[in-house]
């Protein structure tokens, strides 16, 4: 979602710093990788450390790891024992996310996968008290229902991108992927197993939780 400049340097300078490896890995992905808008960024990097201090939970499961911001920016947040768990089906991003994660402060909690979480979630045999979902919104509800299977009593789930800068209340656009955080929005509405708000930071991140 759009917002105004002015406003959004003043909402960074009023919330926690980032930290210098993130600063830093945050301008590598600029300068090196395709498509670096995707990347969490600050504020909503430091938004998921809060949740993940709030929730406090064991295993985190992500969908879309990118260049490893958010997953470094959860794992933060987590205890001594938590365990974050990330999935990129991008197999060119891989040399450098893993360079990156295993080289930050909290590569320990931190179990980077190339492959399909919808294929390879399944036969780990845990449970997540947390899950965020960032990868191929054509596959939301898939990655969603995947989860919801693995996720505790009282879990939570927290889905990224899904105002779609705007374009989901604009009838003009009418792609597969604004499509598929429209289908996933409706679907999480009508799910009686959940309660849920959208919250508009950033590109927009429904919380979800499991009832």
């Amino acid at each position: 979602m759009s917002i105004d400049n002015n406003l959004d340097e003043y909402i960074a300078r009023h919330s926690s710093p980032e930290g210098d490896y993130l600063y830093r890995l945050y301008r590598a992905t600029n300068v090196e990788i395709l498509n670096p808008h995707m990347a969490s960024g600050h504020v909503q990097g430091r938004f998921l450390k809060l949740l993940v201090k709030m929730i406090r939970p064991k295993n985190i499961l992500e969908i879309g790891t990118y260049t490893g911001y958010s997953a470094i920016c959860m794992a933060e947040g987590l205890d001594e024992d938590g365990k974050l768990y990330t999935y990129e089906i991008d197999d060119e991003l891989e040399d450098f996310t893993r360079r990156w994660l295993e080289n930050s402060p909290v590569g320990d909690k931190i179990v980077f996968t190339i492959g399909s979480a919808i294929e390879k979630v399944p036969s780990l045999g845990i449970k997540f008290d947390m899950i965020f979902i960032d990868g191929n919104k054509r596959e939301y509800i898939e990655y969603y229902e995947m989860g919801l299977r693995h996720l505790s009593e009282n879990g939570w789930i927290i889905a990224d991108n899904t105002l779609w800068d705007g374009h989901v209340i604009d009838p003009s656009y009418k792609d597969a992927q604004t499509n598929g955080v429209r289908a996933f929005n409706a679907h999480v509405r009508a799910d009686e197993r959940v309660e849920e708000v959208i919250l508009p930071l950033r590109d927009g991140l429904t919380i979800i939780r499991k009832k």
